[in-house]
């Protein structure tokens, strides 16, 4: 899959990696997609891929997985394509005569007229749906250093809703021997709501103090 290069160099602008705080699998799968030359119009991009370049002997083994780095390509896929798919239809559209030119009003210029409207209402009725969707970084802290992160992890993910996709994650140190759990997920704007997501996920305060969103990209995608 091709990598969009603009859609990137967005992303770096307020952020020094992929997802997170730290290099991780996300931004090696990414990296290895930037197979020609980085242009001057993207600095950030040019600071990023240097970055990561620098870590080459420590790839294999930079935590995490790569599928923020698979959604962020798919996004940044859709983002391009949706608004080429959305010109293409209104050029086709343009070039439709709902009414003919004709200026003799026949049975046989009425039923042309007909077609051309059927045919483009049945058009319109096909038409994908455009679905708004987030890439989104939650981080949730614990108690303390004695906190069980695994129970922790397997509370949030045990979270089922509409429209939510659970994605990879990593512990975190924030200091005194103390780890958040940062995790990627998916959500359907229109399905799910963070606020109460994390509500939901405060209810497990037995490992819970709170909840961030350090990161949220939204990004439209056809619905068939």
């Amino acid at each position: 899959m091709s990598l969009n290069l603009d859609a990137l160099e967005g992303h770096l602008v307020t952020r020094s990696y992929i997802e997170g705080y730290a290099p991780s699998q996300a931004d090696v799968h990414v990296f290895k997609l930037v197979t020609q030359p980085i242009g001057s119009q993207y600095p950030h991009i040019a600071r990023w891929f240097s970055h990561i370049k620098s870590y080459s002997a420590e790839h294999d083994t930079l935590p995490g997985t790569s599928n923020a780095g698979q959604a962020f390509v798919q996004a940044a896929v859709v983002a391009v394509a949706e608004p080429e798919a959305a010109k293409a239809e209104e050029e086709e559209e343009e070039d439709i005569d709902l009414f003919g030119s004709d200026d003799e009003e026949n049975a046989e210029a009425e039923r042309i007229k007909a077609e051309r409207v059927a045919a483009y209402n049945a058009r319109k009725a096909n038409k994908p749906k455009t679905v708004a969707k987030s890439v989104v970084t939650l981080e949730v802290k614990p108690w303390d250093d004695e906190t069980d992160m695994k129970a922790l992890e397997d509370a949030v993910r045990s979270i089922s809703m509409e429209g939510l996709v659970w994605g990879a994650s990593k512990l975190v140190p924030i200091g005194y021997g103390i780890k958040k759990l940062q995790i990627t997920l998916v959500v359907e704007d229109e399905l799910v709501s963070l606020d109460e997501l994390q509500e939901k996920i405060a209810e497990f305060d037995d490992y819970v103090q709170s909840t961030d969103v350090a990161a949220m990209q939204t990004v439209p995608f056809s619905e068939l």
